[in-house]
């Protein structure tokens, strides 16, 4: 253990325990606006500061150790006028036009400029401006970009993708994709997880939200809207609602204030989902000599981003059932427009997701198997909802919960854990289970794919005296490292579910932000706590899926139902890798 005193206040921690960390253990906070612990320790943004006696220059807290017997001011009159002169240095290059900033009063800046009582700026203003595709799903603001490196750490940390690097040199250096690439020619994901750990709002998902409110004042135009399952775990708490009160039920009740005609449950969809991808990873192991394994969920548009840039030779091995949101999307304007005798080209179908990918994945050409334009219309993610809540003056905390429509409102706990990591996984093998033996197993017989690990999930099962082998991994660092297990033939699966965020959706790049906080797991175990006191565990007991089949579809595979609920993963081209390329 390491012993000093920093503002007076005694410390002891473990040996190379940084001055930042050792000072927030006993509650002393240091502003900062790169540090990521364990991605981005560089010390870039000079913010973290601090005096150490006996030290002549003011030093980083984020990257420097607690040595034994040093005594530390991290408030001091030096510090603050240091501080106070680099936030200053930053504002003069940062667009401060704070109202119409989508981070406005959750950006950390703003924050620490306020905190720091900044009235005005000493240093002339030189704002850099670069181009980009406005109508891309993911957007960067030059100007508002403050040199953290966050972005660029978590990229190639965390997912393991490298889209982002340093360009220019001296006052000119900034961040930019990689590889004098436009992100349009680049590999990414759409994860979203740069946006997720920006600290300012120089990285953001395409605003759609006008178009929404355009399709609800439309007179001709038939609103629906599905919410993902991950929604619920999140979408409260940018608008200050405790996870008990911010229930699905409550933005059911904001939906239908805002004017949408009809409110819908994607769990209905993720329950036929696992009907089709479950039946069709049951006909692949009764061909087991003929098929190649394993076969991966194709749930994930990041994950099929990420797989069709990097391993384009394995798409064949992807699930060709489509994802939760797009099978909604089909239905909603095939069998749902039967139901209410109206032209589909009338149905204007809009999802909240928890992602930036679903807005790439709604506009692919070849998703617009209901003949009425694309399936899905339009994606708003959880933070464009939450503002488009608050743009109606919609008090949350006063609305009465209000239950979703019929018949596409419907779904059980295994829908609903389809947000965490794990989930689609388990939800699978429940169906999969009944399909072969024609008994339900145990609800919780599966959970041991549960869970956020380092690296990846790995589970044997017995179903009527097969043996299936599963992984489950979450985040695109760790996929790689299981993709690369694969090929190399040190792992054999019949089963992989991959999720492109860290912590599944729960943890998408569409969710609420909140400074230094990993919300992924915590969010996972409120999905996880609705399955377990859902009535319907099982996704083949979805008695609206049940109908769906019944009057429509026939059968799970059947020929209507491959042609409405799959799609072909190579009817479209992704950017490849680079190493691709140079290969």
């Amino acid at each position: 253990m390491v012993n000093a005193i920093i503002d007076n206040i005694r410390v002891s921690v473990p040996e190379n325990t940084s001055i930042l960390q050792a000072a927030r253990s006993v509650g002393i906070a240091i502003p900062s606006l790169c540090y990521l612990k364990g991605v981005n320790e560089i010390g870039a943004c000079r913010v973290c500061l601090v005096e150490v006696e006996g030290v002549e220059k003011l030093v980083a807290s984020c990257n420097n150790p607690l040595r034994e017997g040093m005594v530390i001011h991290t408030n001091s009159p030096r510090v603050r006028r240091s501080r106070r002169t680099n936030v200053e240095l930053l504002l003069s290059q940062h667009n401060c036009d704070c109202p119409y900033c989508v981070r406005s009063g959750n950006c950390e800046l703003q924050r620490l400029a306020n905190d720091l009582g900044l009235s005005h700026l000493n240093y002339h203003k030189d704002l850099p401006h670069a181009n980009w595709n406005q109508n891309f799903p993911l957007v960067r603001d030059a100007s508002k970009c403050i040199k953290c490196m966050r972005c660029v750490q978590v990229c190639d940390k965390i997912q393991n993708l490298k889209v982002w690097d340093v360009s220019n040199t001296g006052s000119r250096t900034t961040v930019n994709v990689s590889g004098n690439r436009t992100i349009e020619q680049a590999d990414c994901s759409l994860c979203g997880q740069c946006i997720t750990h920006c600290p300012v709002g120089a990285l953001r998902e395409r605003d759609d939200s006008q178009r929404a409110f355009a399709a609800l004042a439309d007179p001709d135009k038939i609103t629906v809207v599905q919410i993902a399952p991950a929604v619920r775990a999140a979408w409260g708490e940018s608008l200050g609602l405790p996870r008990e009160q911010a229930t699905v039920k409550r933005l059911v009740a904001a939906l239908r204030r805002m004017g949408f005609d009809y409110i819908f449950d994607t769990n209905f969809s993720a329950d036929l989902t696992i009907m089709e991808e479950g039946s069709e990873f049951i006909e692949k192991l009764k061909n087991r000599e003929n098929e190649k394994f394993p076969m991966f969920t194709s749930c994930c548009p990041g994950w099929v981003r990420f797989l069709k840039s990097q391993y384009p030779d394995m798409v064949p091995q992807l699930s060709s059932a489509k994802s939760p949101q797009q099978m909604f999307g089909a239905v909603a304007k095939s069998y749902y427009a039967e139901l209410l005798g109206v032209d589909p080209k009338r149905i204007y179908s809009v999802s909240v997701m928890p992602c930036v990918a679903k807005k790439h994945e709604c506009d692919i050409p070849v998703m617009n198997d209901a003949g009425a334009g694309q399936d899905v219309d339009l994606v708003l993610t959880t933070r464009e909802i939450d503002r488009m809540i608050r743009a109606e003056h919609i008090d949350a905390n006063a609305l009465k919960e209000e239950e979703f429509d019929a018949p596409l409102g419907t779904g059980t706990g295994a829908a609903v854990i389809f947000g965490a990591t794990g989930g689609v996984m388990e939800a699978a093998l429940r169906s999969a289970y009944y399909l072969v033996t024609g008994q339900n197993p145990a609800p919780d017989a599966f959970k041991e794919v549960r869970g956020v690990p380092e690296g990846w999930k790995e589970a044997k099962f017995d179903i009527a005296g097969a043996t299936v082998r599963v992984a489950v991994a979450s985040g695109l660092g760790n996929t790689r490292r299981l993709i690369e297990a694969i090929r190399a033939g040190k792992v054999e699966y019949e089963f992989v579910e991959i999720m492109a965020c860290p912590g599944g959706c729960a943890g998408g790049g569409g969710q609420p932000i909140h400074e230094g906080c990993e919300l992924a797991a915590t969010r996972g175990e409120v999905l996880y706590g609705l399955d377990e006191v859902n009535n319907l565990r099982f996704s083949h007991e979805n008695p609206s899926v049940q109908k769906l089949y019944a009057d429509y579809l026939g059968a799970p595979l059947s020929h209507r139902a491959h042609e409405l609920l799959h799609t072909d993963h190579e009817a479209w081209e992704m950017p490849l890798s680079p190493m691709i390329k140079k290969a």
